[in-house]
């Protein structure tokens, strides 16, 4: 395959960037499209030019990491996937495909597609644990937790926070990962202890991070690539309301 990329380049956050333009030459249909990019770095570094910064890790869309807007979708063109799992055979031979960082206030471009996303991490650290000693771990079937919550517990915890949501949310809202976060401890007997701080403290963190609020559109849940649910949202809301209510 041939084809045109139009990447984002930008030396840090305080810096301009722009679009530029690469032609990659003979890439295979089962590469990744993070492996096409590593083809693409090895041509930029063998010319002498400054490779494209990206993040990425597992490369097995368990980590979060390989954050690409992709054709003006988070993680390309395909649901249910990371950027990693995405692979050439999604696009055909002489396209032409645009690739941009997330753009969010709260996400600032460290350089070229890589974002600082640390403010997840501190909404985390402001509630996103539980402290009780629990002594000595209990079998598993010695905690009575129903079926469905534990599912749904699980589910949430699914979340591998890496952003789509906020990066295709028209008002880059961070409410799908935050109410992610809330629930898998919210549906447990475990958290229910620290429920009421825990509900007011990241969600105070996630204004202070600049966020912008929740309109409904529902663009979150299907760019998410572990299709975390709108109802976790329902349920941080309702959460939110009975914390305060009962502080």
């Amino acid at each position: 395959m041939n084809l045109t990329l139009k990447v984002w380049r930008q030396k840090n956050a305080k810096e301009a960037g722009n679009l530029m333009t690469y032609p990659v030459k003979d890439i295979s249909e089962d590469m990744s499209f993070l492996e096409m990019f590593d083809v693409l770095n090895e041509q930029l570094i063998s010319k002498g030019d400054e490779p494209i910064a990206f993040d990425h890790d597992c490369r097995e869309g368990i980590c979060g990491m390989c954050s690409m807007f992709i054709n003006g979708r988070p993680h390309g063109p395909k649901e249910g996937i990371t950027t990693c799992q995405l692979h050439m055979r999604s696009f055909k031979d002489g396209d032409t495909i645009v690739v941009e960082p997330w753009r969010s206030k709260a996400f600032p471009v460290v350089k070229d597609l890589v974002v600082d996303r640390s403010s997840f991490d501190r909404i985390i650290a402001a509630g996103g644990f539980i402290s009780v000693n629990a002594g000595n771990a209990q079998d598993a079937n010695n905690i009575p937790i129903p079926k469905p919550d534990a599912d749904k517990a699980f589910e949430a915890a699914a979340c591998i926070g890496c952003g789509a949501c906020v990066a295709t949310c028209k008002n880059s809202s961070a409410m799908l990962f935050v109410s992610a976060k809330v629930s898998q401890l919210a549906l447990l007997p475990q958290g229910k202890i620290e429920a009421t701080a825990r509900v007011q403290e990241m969600v105070a963190q996630m204004d202070k991070e600049g966020f912008g609020n929740c309109s409904n559109t529902g663009a979150c849940e299907i760019e998410c690539p572990k299709g975390i649910s709108l109802e976790n949202i329902a349920r941080m809301n309702r959460e939110f309301f009975v914390a305060n209510l009962t502080e």
